[in-house]
């Protein structure tokens, strides 16, 4: 099947699966998470969804689109209940659809079950396998359903016990939120992939996958939920479980280099500030001279600021990036050459013209956004352009829950970094290594999953992971050189 094209506002950048919230504890839970999903919205834009309990019945309502666009104060207004979880999603296993969305509700023995999770579960294919060979007939096609039937086909009648039992039989990255009518459970893998925090308002619980989400509701950052750590929320407070065997830390890199946002705190760190130690190591590493420094907004700009301040150069915003753009776009009667860039990106021509430029990014994936990017700089009159990646090569897939695909997709591991700068037109690039992206994030209690960038993956893979990989990226043709 051929692979189906990106839309013409895509970056050409990974996508994190998803963003979760959760609020115990307050007469308008529905509300905050609505406001927390808000302020996750770059963590997933296919579809979102909120469920709530008043302790005796379940509201759930979902949509696709943005939480702007598929929630109304009336959908908000019939969300009843002082405990509710929101969903933010992009699907990396699971197609785009309805039925899709979360956060996913079932029946069983246990009584409702609802779930949101961030991640991706790499044995999935085979459990579902071997529950469907035992008559369990799936509603949906998203890996995490798995758990609601490991939960109901094991026969205990507790419901956290049951929990328990399930994720014990999974692999991979998850940071979960489980409701039931009157209790949340908050759990991350053993591993940590992904980031989860826990906040407070009074006597509110709050929870969610960056800090970012309690900034607009006011509530106040506690703690991480810590890797293998089960959190059990009802109206005798917080209890706190470790029933998991435990793992290597294996925290995921990437969201340093470019998911989260920079006003988050996450892994203990703040995003700002390791990715400004990122682009200042950068400089160190691969110096050039140049007259202005010149992020890819706006993931880069953090990393952009590091670089310009240790080597001693000017920041310049050369290029700027349109917010207005949404799903679809109506095309010109008049072929535009490159015209999905351009509706995201322009250059600042009185910036660029005649100058020697150093183009700061995060990432590069398939390189034919950046080589459009680079044209744009070359008809804005730049005299240079020099690329630096505050990232080293992304030469592998990841099966973790972020939708960097097949590596006959990268560029960086079907071609060699000459060919890379001949591909992009560029006088030169170059990428961190990742001993210098470590040292740069310099965190000795931290231990960081770079599958991406070296292929050891820490945690085991099905065999037919890679086949279960979404294609996000057409054929871009990238063996043509000039």
């Amino acid at each position: 099947m051929k692979p189906t094209p990106p839309p013409p506002a895509d970056d050409g950048k990974p996508k994190d699966e998803c963003g979760i919230v959760g609020i115990y504890g307050n007469a308008k839970a529905a509300n905050l998470t609505y406001l927390g999903l808000y302020m996750l919205q770059h963590r997933g834009q296919e579809s979102t969804g909120i469920a709530s309990s008043d302790g005796h019945h379940i509201y759930r309502y979902a949509g696709m689109g943005k939480v702007i666009d598929v929630f109304t104060q009336e959908h908000i207004n019939n969300l009843q209940g002082y405990l509710a979880i929101g969903h933010n999603r992009y699907s990396t296993t699971g197609s785009s659809f309805l039925r899709n969305a979360q956060p996913f509700r079932s029946d069983s023995i246990l009584g409702p079950v609802v779930l949101a999770h961030n991640g991706n579960l790499t044995n999935a294919g085979t459990l579902r396998h071997d529950l469907e060979k035992k008559g369990h007939i799936f509603q949906t096609t998203i890996d995490s359903e798995v758990i609601v039937h490991l939960m109901a086909k094991s026969g205990i009648e507790n419901f956290l016990e049951a929990l328990i039992f399930a994720l014990k039989q999974v692999r991979g990255a998850y940071s979960l939120l489980v409701m039931s009518r009157d209790k949340i459970y908050a759990v991350r893998d053993p591993h940590g992939f992904r980031p989860l925090v826990l906040g407070r308002i009074d006597e509110t619980h709050v929870i969610a996958s960056e800090t970012c989400a309690f900034d607009i509701i006011d509530a106040e950052y506690v703690r991480e939920i810590e890797p293998g750590e089960l959190v059990e929320i009802s109206n005798t407070g917080i209890k706190s479980y470790r029933p998991f065997e435990k793992k290597n830390q294996s925290l995921c890199i990437f969201e340093y280099i470019y998911f989260s946002r920079p006003d988050s705190i996450i892994f203990g760190k703040s995003v700002y500030e390791m990715r400004i130690k990122l682009g200042r190591m950068l400089a160190r590493q691969a110096p050039v001279k140049a007259d202005i420094i010149v992020p890819i907004p706006d993931s880069s700009v953090c990393a952009a600021i590091g670089y310009a301040k240790e080597a001693g150069i000017p920041y310049e915003m050369g290029l700027i990036r349109s917010h207005y753009i949404g799903r679809t776009f109506i095309e010109p009667s008049q072929k535009i050459r490159d015209f999905g860039a351009k509706i995201k990106y322009n250059v600042v021509r009185s910036t660029v013209a005649g100058k020697k430029i150093v183009v700061v990014d995060d990432s590069i994936m398939r390189g034919t956004t950046m080589r459009k990017i680079i044209k744009m700089f070359r008809l804005g009159g730049a005299a240079e352009i020099h690329v630096r990646i505050s990232a080293p090569p992304t030469t592998f897939p990841c099966f973790y829950g972020i939708d960097i695909p097949t590596r006959k997709e990268l560029i960086a591991a079907t071609h060699t970094i000459d060919e890379i700068r001949k591909y992009l037109r560029v006088d030169s690039i170059e990428y961190m290594t990742v001993e210098t992206m470590l040292e740069a994030l310099d965190s000795p209690e931290m231990q960081f999953c770079c599958a991406c960038f070296n292929g050891y993956y820490p945690c085991e893979l099905d065999e037919n992971c890679e086949d279960n990989q979404k294609y996000l990226f057409e054929d871009a043709g990238i063996n043509e050189y000039y």
